[in-house]
């Protein structure tokens, strides 16, 4: 998988130019200006390319904070001022889980209400109804839905599982859909999992994905259509610029959190590595509740040092380990302390997360057997009840025991890949 590292500031001190370098005394320091962006946003391509797509419509969109362009201006509110100049107008804000500014916890159900920055209508399509879809009434009074979204590349979060339930619901309002493309920050070669069945789908997993998919946003709206059949009137604006080989440091745009429990690029790197462990078992944390969510995983049960020597003899790929100890503030485990490791990813290119999940459970299995407590939705997140049953069998060595887990997806990753072909839009 390609998981990437945020580029670090520099600051450059004050100097005298007489003196050779040295810092002028009470100079402020300077902050080297970031360069411009090497990926164009669909949604500066929408608005300066193809802005005849809006002209004279009443809009709907579907967005959230971590949408933004490249100087940090929320896609609501460009829209918003967009539509005054360019002759179309925003009518109808639809927010996916979290909100549309970002503060509600996950899982957390609002229903409709109104956007304090703009006064416009607000429906939280998480929990709305029995799927989540925008309601009839508010959809008789569009033309069209704008989607904007940053996604995560996982089939466990739930952006594109409302990117899904929109299309539907536009499909049968007879609505065009247009989806403003952003970067997938796994990259956009590599995925790894059990395919999922129609049968198993749910809100956190919603198409015949594996766990990790490879694809950007738009090229997930591009499979629902070709591959899932969704017959909706769709229109995908491209970004400029971005490849699939490309890491998020390279595409030049900075991080917004995509929901509470992801405030940094590293969060989300490691969000399906260890967010596969701590959602399928109730003794087990990912660290959400701390200061580092999903960046480190632990139990009470657990010898940290005993945890990091053995991941550490795995020598997986692209990540480290480090035997730690956290008492989460809120959440799950709220005032316990845990222990375990924090996970630290050194090489975004050769990271593989899902291998890295299933090293995780394997390894606590082998170390405290029949301590870890699982949750009835292991098949539904995984998408395969027997890799529940095999887990705990697992014998060592245990890097031959992960490729073994492994083998049964070959097939279904190769069908897949064949699948996703058609709908890519970058090289």
């Amino acid at each position: 998988m390609f998981w990437l590292y945020p580029s670090l500031a520099v600051l450059l001190l004050g100097s005298d130019p007489l003196t050779s370098g040295t810092p002028v005394a009470g100079a402020q320091p300077a902050v080297e200006a970031p360069s411009a962006p090497a990926v164009t946003l669909g949604l500066e391509v929408l608005l300066s390319e193809h802005a005849d797509l809006l002209r004279g419509k009443k809009v709907g969109l579907v967005t959230h904070p971590a949408a933004v362009d490249a100087n940090w201006v929320p896609s609501v509110d460009r829209l918003v001022a967009a539509g005054k100049a360019l002759g179309f107008k925003v009518v109808q804000l639809y927010g996916p889980e979290h909100g549309i500014r970002g503060f509600m916890s996950a899982g957390e159900k609002l229903g409709a209400d109104v956007d304090p920055h703009t006064n416009l209508p607000v429906e939280n399509l998480f929990g709305l109804g029995k799927k989540g879809r925008p309601s009839a009434g508010s959809l008789k009074r569009i033309d069209l839905l704008l989607i904007d979204l940053q996604d995560l590349g996982s089939r466990t979060y739930t952006y594109i599982s409302t990117l899904g339930e929109v299309m539907e619901a536009a499909r049968d309002a007879g609505k065009k859909v247009i989806v403003l493309d952003r970067p997938n920050p796994y990259g956009g070669l590599t995925f790894e999992g059990p395919v999922l069945t129609r049968g198993q789908r749910s809100f956190v997993g919603w198409a015949t994905f594996p766990v990790t998919h490879g694809l950007t946003i738009g090229e997930v709206a591009r499979y629902y259509r070709d591959v899932e059949g969704i017959a909706c009137d769709l229109e995908v604006i491209p970004m400029k610029g971005w490849r699939r080989t490309m890491d998020w440091t390279q595409t030049g745009l900075r991080w917004v959190p995509t929901s509470p429990g992801i405030p940094h690029v590293d969060n989300a790197w490691l969000y399906t590595a260890t967010g596969m462990v701590g959602g399928v078992t109730k003794n087990v944390s990912e660290g959400v509740g701390t200061t580092l969510p999903f960046e480190q995983v632990g139990a009470e049960w657990v010898e940290a040092p005993k945890l990091e020597a053995a991941l550490t003899a795995l020598k997986l790929p692209g990540v480290l380990f480090r035997a730690t100890s956290f008492r989460p503030q809120w959440f799950n485990f709220k005032g316990k302390v845990l222990h375990g490791v924090q996970l630290m990813v050194t090489d975004p290119s050769r990271f593989r997360p899902i291998r890295t999940a299933l090293a995780l459970l394997v390894t606590l299995e082998q170390l405290w057997p029949e301590q870890i407590e699982y949750r009835d939705n292991f098949a539904r997140i995984w998408g395969s009840g027997r890799l529940q049953e095999l887990i705990p069998k697992a014998k060592a060595p245990l890097s031959r025991a992960l490729d073994r887990l492994e083998a049964p997806w070959k097939d279904e990753l190769e069908a897949f890949a064949k699948r996703r072909e058609a709908v890519l839009l970058y090289p």
